[in-house]
């Protein structure tokens, strides 16, 4: 059975919490706007650790989340200049890094309320929302699908939309993970399933190249490590890895432990790309999270799986434009044990 109880009220609108509980003790609390996860237990040593960073409070995500657990969109990650041309007409989207739009600009699908309705038969929460033509200054209604499944120590995240003109869609789960008891996951051992990234210049910008990852080079991550150099000092990380092409998808992308070993995330996606990104900016209030923990920087770290960033400027990667005869699908696994 899904658990259900009010959680808060935005714009007059009401937030509900639904928790999935699995046979192996887990637990996942999701509440309706954004399709934020909330909270997720995973049960360790006789008790259970969160192993993502979010708020105990509703009014704290609208004034303080940097997209905690958020279905982020229309487009994930960042477009260049906050305007993309289609069909032979420029579109304007809001700006809110710089002159750039990241994540659908400041009133995104990960900042809405959506409708939620529980199945308690997969033990699954279905959200859907509609947006409509101009929204953000996007064109084409959509009609969005999101369905969060936990079975056993897994969580299956299925996306789907429709849409009445074409219009680019690039949607992404915004997860803050930590897996240990550190209040960094610098330590952590991470393994990706990557021989490239795409290039950025100083505004995180895609130049439209792609770089193939060397051993010994900061984005090498075949082998396990952890994100500190040679002298143990912090390395940052917010770039988008390029997914091994004609991969078996039944593989994992992502491998990672916790530093004391007790806990390891394996996710697997359909994605071709996955930002990876390690909190290098997060800085929220003192005492606001979960079990009154702070968030700075370096607290959790985020498995974006995406289409390329800004991929409306870069006709050589994957279109992300749907059409009413090309819809969108997405899938995403992540396995916690």
């Amino acid at each position: 059975m899904v658990a259900v109880k009010p959680f808060g009220t935005f714009e007059g609108k009401d937030v509900t919490q639904f928790t999935l509980t699995s046979a192996t003790g887990v637990e996942v609390d999701i509440i309706n706007w954004g399709v934020v996860v909330r909270d997720w237990r995973v049960p360790v040593g006789g008790a259970l650790r969160s192993v993502v960073l979010g708020f105990e409070s509703f009014d704290d995500y609208p004034a303080h989340s940097p997209h905690f657990g958020a279905v982020a969109g229309r487009v994930a990650n960042r477009i260049a200049g906050a305007s993309f041309e289609l069909g032979g007409k420029t579109y304007t989207v809001p700006a809110n890094e710089g002159r750039n739009s990241l994540h659908g600009g400041p009133e995104g699908l990960g900042r809405q309320v959506w409708e939620a309705q529980a199945d308690d038969a997969t033990n699954a929460v279905v959200f859907s929302l509609t947006s409509p033509d101009g929204a953000a200054g996007y064109p084409g209604t959509l009609k969005l699908k999101a369905t969060y499944r936990l079975d056993g120590n897994k969580l299956r995240l299925e996306f789907g939309a429709v849409t009445d003109r074409p219009t680019p869609l690039s949607l992404v789960q915004h997860q803050y993970f930590n897996l240990g008891t550190a209040d960094d996951v610098l330590d952590h051992s991470y393994r990706f399933a990557v021989n490239a990234i795409t290039e950025v210049d100083g505004a995180l910008l895609p130049t439209g190249d792609i770089i193939e990852t060397r051993p010994g080079t900061q984005w090498y991550f075949r082998t396990p490590k952890t994100l500190r150099d040679s002298s143990g000092a912090p390395i940052g990380y917010d770039g988008n890895m390029v997914l091994d092409d004609g991969r078996d998808l039944a593989d994992p992308v992502a491998t990672v432990t916790s530093p004391e070993g007790d806990l390891t995330l394996r996710q697997w996606t359909d994605r071709r790309g996955l930002q990876f990104y390690n909190a290098m900016m997060t800085d929220t209030p003192a005492g606001l999270g979960l079990g009154g923990k702070t968030y700075g920087k370096y607290s959790g770290f985020c498995l974006e799986d995406q289409a390329f960033p800004d991929a409306v400027h870069h006709p050589h990667f994957p279109s992300i434009i749907i059409t009413p005869d090309r819809p969108y699908t997405h899938w995403c696994e992540f396995e916690i044990k």
